[in-house]
């Protein structure tokens, strides 16, 4: 497994080791509407609580149905979630999913490692190609926290950005110099959840 997985609902996509971001090769052959703002932010969705990724989605959609584009990249996630069957409703969506969906808790294996680290340089590509309007990181502060990179290697990407992308970061915790960079900061907060009465996942709601 080489960490990154595209919705089977994606039109076919080149080869990665050609030097071309799959996603950013399919986005400029249908020309996306790029360029939506004039200038783009940083925001991240932190905390404890449910709906980070959801609110992520929730964002994506809104910029989808004005006409923009979105890359979505899910850092750790390798498993069939619904948010991959967006690709199959908007060819402005594109989402990949660095990691084996195996790693849930203690340490990160080596191929959901290898998986993030390949995951950041496809976002770097991203960032720079000006073709989104939105790209989010979901669940990469995690890798900060992990230190399969450092904050500073994540910061420089993110200031290599196009000026009117925006970008979503989510994840638990929010490194201090994280703090600083980012110009919104929403925290989920945990007050009740239903897991603790031996809920399971949903899909359709949590996946």
């Amino acid at each position: 497994m080489d960490g990154t997985i595209c919705s089977p609902h994606c039109p076919p996509v080149p080869d990665p080791s050609l030097g071309v971001h799959p996603s950013i090769h399919r986005m400029v052959s249908h020309s996306p509407k790029s360029g939506q703002f004039k200038q783009g932010y940083i925001q991240i969705y932190c905390g404890t609580g449910k709906g980070k990724t959801t609110a992520a989605l929730g964002l994506s959609l809104r910029i989808l149905l004005t006409g923009g584009s979105v890359f979505f990249a899910q850092f750790f996630k390798g498993v069939e979630t619904a948010e991959l069957g967006l690709c199959s409703l908007c060819d402005r969506f594109s989402i990949e999913q660095y990691g084996t969906g195996n790693f849930i808790a203690g340490l990160p294996g080596s191929e959901d490692i290898a998986a993030a680290r390949k995951g950041l340089r496809y976002c770097h590509d991203a960032l720079t190609s000006g073709c989104f309007d939105l790209i989010v990181l979901d669940e990469i502060l995690l890798c900060v926290a992990y230190q399969i990179f450092s904050v500073e290697e994540l910061i420089s990407i993110l200031e290599s950005r196009k000026s009117h992308v925006e970008v979503v970061l989510t994840g638990r915790r929010v490194p201090s110099e994280l703090v600083s960079a980012a110009d919104l900061i929403t925290e989920m907060k945990k007050v009740k959840h239903y897991f603790d009465q031996g809920v399971s996942a949903r899909k359709g709601i949590e996946y």
